[in-house]
């Protein structure tokens, strides 16, 4: 739901901005997308702070970039659809030859998908790399909570890797953290937890992925989860709900958690933490935990529920620390 709502306020960026100068949506040509792509990082954003008096601000090149491949990938679906001439979409890419090709991307056997086509709508930006927290910045994060219903999120996200929108969607049955959960009519051993989609979950809190997944857990987690209940336990509002994530300290009581409510949890840690932290940054670092640790590739890509390989790209580029740590091991052997 969330990647939806940002969707819908890039799409809203570039409508709006063709209304503003009464350019056809439709049929704006190339020299518009391009007048389009500057305005998006020349055009100050709205001031911050009381009454809009903070500095201003500019969009980054890496955030423009998102707006216009939400603008490319909707225009070739009007293509589709009829909305938009054929001849539009042509000029949204080019023909590329894929010199070197991602983990798990399969070329063909004469490697005739190696030619594929790039957008030509866009800023040149170098690639950051994914954003993980430290072991000591997770501990940090899980001091500075408050209570233990967000400790528990930060310590579930950061075992199970699960992103926020399956973390907030989860409901009391999901979790099996017993030792034997045949009671409960389940055969996966140990604890774990069950990662489900489920379009009617009155926060709107939805899971990316449409095949349901298992999740082994810790002792960490389970006992994180103990002291939760009896948080939760103070609060009556909260036995009327099945989620496992409700409102304990702030109205509605036990009403389950929206995103808004985890982001502002995040964004309060991050001030007294005094470092970026963001729900996906959990993801993240369970996925680089594990691949450093020397996960199975095929075991981390079920863990994160990954459809394809080649999304575990991105986690398998050799850190700074993790080159050093190998040349030294080499040359303490070679000694």
């Amino acid at each position: 739901m969330n990647t939806e709502r940002s969707y819908a306020s890039r799409l809203a960026t570039y409508l709006t901005w063709c209304n503003d100068r009464e350019v056809e949506w439709s049929a704006p040509g190339f020299v518009n997308l391009l007048r389009f792509r500057d305005w998006l990082v020349s055009t100050p954003l709205p001031a911050r702070g009381r009454k809009g008096t903070g500095a201003p601000r500019f969009r980054k090149e890496s955030s423009a970039n998102a707006v216009l491949t939400t603008m490319t990938e909707f225009l070739r679906f009007g293509v589709g659809h009829g909305w938009v001439p054929s001849q539009v979409a042509e000029s949204l890419s080019q023909p590329k030859f894929l010199r070197f090709v991602p983990h798990g991307f399969e070329s063909g056997e004469n490697g005739q998908f190696r030619q594929v086509r790039a957008r030509t709508i866009k800023f040149k930006v170098d690639d950051p790399g994914i954003e993980c927290f430290t072991p000591d910045q997770v501990d940090l994060m899980i001091r500075l909570a408050r209570h233990a219903r967000d400790k528990f999120l930060i310590v579930l996200m950061r075992a199970t890797g699960m992103r926020i929108g399956e973390t907030l969607g989860l409901r009391r049955e999901d979790l099996h953290l017993l030792a034997d959960s045949r009671s409960l009519g389940c055969r996966s051993k140990g604890p774990h937890v069950h990662v489900r989609r489920r379009p009617d979950n009155i926060n709107n809190a939805l899971a990316k992925s449409v095949k349901s997944r298992v999740v082994p857990v810790g002792e960490e987690v389970v006992l994180s989860y103990r002291d939760y209940q009896w948080e939760r336990a103070e609060v009556p509002q909260a036995d009327e709900c099945d989620m496992v994530f409700v409102n304990l300290f702030r109205g509605p009581l036990g009403r389950p958690m929206s995103y808004p409510n985890a982001k502002q949890l995040f964004d309060r840690i991050a001030k007294w933490a005094e470092i970026v932290a963001r729900p996906h940054m959990l993801r993240h670092t369970a996925a680089t935990e594990w691949i450093a640790a020397g996960v199975p590739q095929d075991v981390v890509q079920t863990l994160l529920g990954h459809a394809s390989p080649a999304s575990l790209s991105p986690y398998l580029h050799a850190s700074d620390a993790r080159k050093r740590e190998a040349v030294e091991r080499v040359a303490r052997e070679a000694r």
